[in-house]
């Protein structure tokens, strides 16, 4: 089968740190070669004149936002770098500062030519440590950029104070429970931890995010088990932005038709809502977990390996969306017990 290309996406506010770190991987002597898609706001380009000389290939889509129109162009450009296979080994796709990356996510997913040759490798957010307080507050593509994101790279570290860092850190992990958070100034990050993660990849999606399956809540504390579903929301009844999560644990195994059915019920009455969806659950009378994810209304799920002796059969699913209806949620997912 042909390898497939790995994409990707770099997203974050405007004057996150983007461009820097974009330099610096198209920079560093790493022996590969990628192709650059950037996205900016505005109809002259000018990001393309911050990228450093370097022999990657820069398409510039001028159009601004990556929205529904965008995708369409996305899909032009991506459909011409497929053509030139084997000249480089991934692509980066930069957006512009004020762009939700949902629809750019959803292009790896619903074009078949796309979805044929590429894989959406990650979203990475950038975040502006000193700013990302204020930019949470006042914008919904802030909030929409940190909730999406598979990495969170938090910028800048060396501009803020111990005591405010570890509040940035509380923010970002209410809006997004399962992203690992790097600190990084200046752009300077492992190349490892950032490219080839292979985030949308079901097979790997636990490696990355391993307290997803340890019962800890998004505050780090540990819930022993009961023979009920908890809800590991981390809001506590603080003012939070409009961008929220909810995890929600069971023991007792789940109904597969039950489970299917409700979450097609869920993605189809608040999909627009919903950003991300992410589970490992445990059904009734098979040996195999499964794992699944959801971006909007587009959802995924395989058995991904047999439960291991001693591991705990239980399902996890965390929800990431505006304005989430939370009990109904839970009272949902409570139903689907078999």
């Amino acid at each position: 089968m042909e390898q497939k290309i790995p994409v990707t996406v770099l997203t974050g506010f405007l004057g996150a740190g983007k461009t820097t770190l974009l330099n610096r991987i198209l920079s560093e002597p790493h022996g590969k070669k990628y192709a650059v898609i950037v996205n900016e706001f505005g109809e002259i380009g000018i990001d393309n004149d911050l990228i450093v000389d370097s022999d990657e290939e820069i398409f510039e889509m001028n159009n601004g936002c990556v929205c529904c129109t965008v995708r369409g162009d996305l899909i032009r450009v991506i459909g011409r770098l497929i053509k030139q296979k084997g000249r480089f080994d991934g692509i980066l796709v930069e957006t512009t500062g004020l762009a939700a990356p949902a629809p750019v996510a959803q292009t790896f997913f619903l074009d078949e030519d796309v979805t044929k040759r590429t894989q959406l490798d990650s979203i990475i957010t950038v975040v502006d440590a000193r700013h990302v307080q204020e930019r949470i507050k006042d914008s919904s593509e802030a909030q929409d950029q940190i909730a999406f994101a598979d990495i969170l790279l938090l910028n800048k570290t060396d501009l803020v104070d111990k005591k405010k860092l570890e509040e940035v850190e509380r923010d970002l992990r209410r809006l997004n429970p399962f992203a690992p958070i790097h600190p990084m100034q200046r752009g300077n990050v492992p190349l490892d931890k950032i490219l080839g993660r292979g985030a949308f990849d079901l097979n790997r999606m636990v490696e990355l995010e391993p307290h997803f399956l340890h019962g800890h809540d998004l505050d780090g504390h540990h819930h022993h088990d009961h023979d009920h579903v908890h809800d590991e929301h981390s809001g506590h009844g603080h003012k939070g932005p409009e961008v929220d999560s909810l995890s929600l644990k069971a023991e007792k195994p789940l109904d597969m038709d039950k489970f299917d059915e409700w979450m097609g019920g869920v993605l189809a009455a608040h999909g627009p809502a919903l950003l991300r969806a992410k589970g490992i659950l445990a059904f009734q009378g098979n040996d195999q977990r499964f794992v699944f994810q959801s971006v909007h209304m587009v959802k995924e799920g395989l058995f991904q390996r047999p439960w291991k002796a001693g591991e705990s059969r239980e399902s996890r699913l965390v929800f990431i969306g505006r304005k989430l209806p939370k009990e109904e949620l839970k009272k949902g997912f409570e139903a689907c017990a078999a």
